[in-house]
């Protein structure tokens, strides 16, 4: 059988440095968060995880553009076949499958605070006596009262639904149609307005961080409103702020999408690379409206 029968059948790629890569560089991200969401400072004035959470990013940044780009030299030799190709769209769906739960996870423990814990410690419910543990707390949500205020100071207000998030919403559902234009685009093979559609969304998507970043400005410094406010800022930052480091990395995959464009990349027949981007989009943009809906407006 010869080499070029075989990449016909299935191309196994030669051994690679970027798994055990890709492990270390996990590995240390998460100690780091870890660290920093702890304050372990081991003996120090201050805590050492912020350091290590931006090295260990700074070491899956480089795995991800190592890797993915040994992918993109290897497709554009022609080495994969239509078997490669369903290996990754059941690879990129299971990712996103493993998103869903991931969000799913969060928003549970959102709802499970608000309709059953909460209401518990404030005496209701099958196990309202619960209010032992803070005598006299009555439940509200969104939670200004914290049981514990010395523990737990809690936020002097809330973000507004209406004001920052509202833009946001608009942003990222209007991003969701460049992002389409720009696919259909390419299906036609028509270039120019694949750039636009595509330079559109990547400007969509940094509008919204850029916002993103001003509200959480406005929530530490006016509000009070903090990852150490009780658990109604903890499950806040917890949702959009995991939801924020998806449009990181979404704009960023987008980005790279736009270079390889721009240096005549895809086609109409071969262009999954773009097509995982835009179901990764679309995927952040649904978890928004979610979040819009069950933190900002009810």
């Amino acid at each position: 059988m010869s080499q070029q029968t075989t990449h016909e059948q299935y191309y196994v790629p030669d051994q690679s440095k970027w798994p055990i890569i890709a492990t270390v560089a996990l590995l240390v991200t998460f100690y780091g968060l870890g660290s920093w969401f702890n304050d372990l400072k081991a003996g120090r004035d201050e805590s050492s995880g912020p350091m290590i959470f931006f090295a260990g990013a700074l070491l899956i940044a480089y795995m991800m553009f190592g890797w993915f780009g040994s992918v993109v030299k290897e497709s554009r030799a022609g080495l994969y076949s239509a078997q490669m190709d369903r290996s990754f769209r059941w690879g990129m769906s299971w990712f996103i499958f493993s998103e869903v739960m991931f969000f799913l996870a969060f928003f549970g423990a959102l709802f499970y605070i608000r309709y059953w814990a909460g209401p518990w410690l404030a005496g209701e419910g099958d196990k309202g006596i619960s209010n032992m543990l803070w005598p006299g707390f009555e439940y509200t949500w969104p939670l200004l009262n914290t049981p514990d205020p010395k523990l737990y100071p809690a936020p002097e207000g809330t973000i507004s639904a209406w004001g920052l998030p509202l833009i946001n919403t608009i942003l990222l559902v209007s991003s969701s149609f460049t992002l389409t234009w720009a696919h259909h685009a390419l299906r036609k093979n028509n270039r120019q307005h694949l750039k636009l559609g595509l330079a559109l969304t990547v400007l969509l998507g940094a509008a919204f961080l850029v916002l993103q970043i001003e509200e959480y400005v406005h929530a530490y410094t006016e509000l009070g409103l903090t990852l150490g406010s009780g658990i109604y800022g903890a499950t806040f930052f917890m949702l959009t702020g995991f939801h924020g480091a998806h449009v990181t990395m979404g704009a960023i995959i987008l980005t790279v999408m736009l270079v390889r464009i721009l240096r005549g990349h895809f086609s109409p027949e071969q262009h999954f690379g773009f097509e995982a981007a835009a179901w990764y989009w679309h995927f952040v943009d649904v978890v928004w409206i979610a979040l819009f809906v069950f933190v900002y407006v009810i």
